[in-house]
């Protein structure tokens, strides 16, 4: 096991009604000016919006409300939140909904505390220190997903329609209200893009090169088990609220590092990356997005590595071992492809997106991900733009 530092400041509270202590919360925390992130107004017809308002009036808080964040949030609206924070003296963002309302939040925090343009940080013209000053946030959790609530990134889709990600302590959010009954309205769709997301934070770290530490990887594999048996359980009763508690505390755990420390590295993430791409070209579902590929990438990279791709089948999808890797990693990957179909996730970009790619399209795409052939994607397996063109194609039909 390496050496490690971990370090996760959130209070998460868990439970039935648990939004109608965000007042109190953020009271705790100095803040007395919130701005209420969110995305539709689905937000309002439930209700949710007004036992939030009430908590935040029994507790003087003034607010202001900032609506619109979609899948696959857009710069524009940081920026609009960014004017609004520094004109009104925002001292905390209270984000309401999943990953996109949540990294929104956290860029706009950032930025209202910058003098400068907050895309330049998404662009990578400029680093901001770990510990840039950012206004403190929390979030009213409605989407067990992206795990962003605990996590230290933001992923931001800017004027050129890429998707770019940015990390440091400054995103860390001060509390997390978890109640999974504000998940069983989500349609069946986004439930189960949101759950392979939220498996693949998981697999993509037990996916390292170099030593896995063996406590780490045991709760590796039991959060993407886990997650698979929940999310066909909420498909089968989206009013199943032990399986949506367990979803939703299972996605936070998938993504807040645990499942990473004591390793040698800290995963792989090409996946994640090339869907980023996608996502930003097409507007499609994250976490759909990701299985759209998975299986291509996994095909593409598994020949050079056919024991690690054979023991993800033996300790996740419960493959008997034939003594034959080869054979075995092969099974994985056709494993990996059933799961998929089972949760109604796409298995090809046709199926994504509607159609195929053009080979031009797949060459922008393969430009993104690599800086114009500048850059590599993945740490397991290492990727130049021909790898990326091809695992694209082997996904495009």
């Amino acid at each position: 096991m390496q050496d490690f530092t971990y370090y996760t400041p959130t209070k998460v509270i868990f439970g039935e009604d648990v939004e109608n202590q965000c007042g109190s919360l953020i009271k705790e925390f100095q803040g007395t000016n919130v701005l209420i992130h969110f995305g539709s107004d689905r937000i309002k017809k439930s209700g949710l919006m007004d036992r939030i308002t009430k908590s935040l009036e029994e507790n003087n808080i003034k607010y202001t409300e900032l609506g619109g964040v979609k899948s696959n949030p857009r710069i524009a609206l940081v920026k609009e939140g960014i004017k609004i924070a520094k004109a009104q003296n925002i001292d905390f963002i209270l984000a309401v909904g999943g990953g996109s309302v949540i990294d929104s939040a956290k860029a706009i925090a950032l930025g209202a505390k910058f003098d400068g343009d907050i895309n330049d940080f998404y662009s990578g013209k400029k680093t901001p220190d770990p510990h840039a000053p950012s206004i403190s946030k929390g979030v009213v959790l409605t989407n067990a997903a992206a795990g962003s609530e605990m996590g230290q990134g933001s992923v931001i889709t800017n004027e050129g329609g890429m998707k770019r990600s940015l990390g440091g302590q400054f995103n860390l959010l001060k509390f997390a209200l978890e109640n999974p009954k504000l998940t069983t309205t989500l349609p069946a769709y986004q439930s189960a893009s949101g759950a392979f997301d939220a498996a693949m934070h998981s697999i993509e770290r037990y996916f390292t090169p170099g030593q896995l530490a063996s406590f780490t990887k045991a709760i590796d594999v039991a959060v993407i088990k886990d997650i698979f048996k929940e999310i066909k359980l909420i498909l089968k009763d989206p009013n199943d609220l032990d399986a949506r508690g367990n979803l939703m505390w299972g996605s936070t755990v998938s993504h807040n590092t645990i499942t990473n420390v004591g390793n040698s590295t800290r995963g792989d993430w090409a996946c994640h990356n090339l869907e980023h791409e996608l996502g930003g070209m097409f507007d499609c579902a994250h976490g759909a997005g990701i299985a759209a590929i998975f299986t291509s990438w996994a095909r593409y990279v598994s020949p050079k590595h056919t024991a690690h791709f054979a023991n993800f089948g033996y300790d996740v999808l419960d493959i008997k071992p034939t003594g034959d890797e080869k054979k075995d990693s092969l099974k994985m990957i056709e494993k990996m492809e059933e799961m998929i179909r089972d949760i109604t996730m796409p298995t090809s970009i046709v199926e994504l997106i509607g159609r195929t790619l053009t080979d031009d399209e797949i060459e922008i795409l393969a430009d993104r991900a690599t800086d114009g052939g500048k850059s590599t994607q993945g740490n397991f397996s290492v990727l130049n733009k021909q790898d990326v063109i091809n695992i694209y194609r082997g996904a495009n039909h």
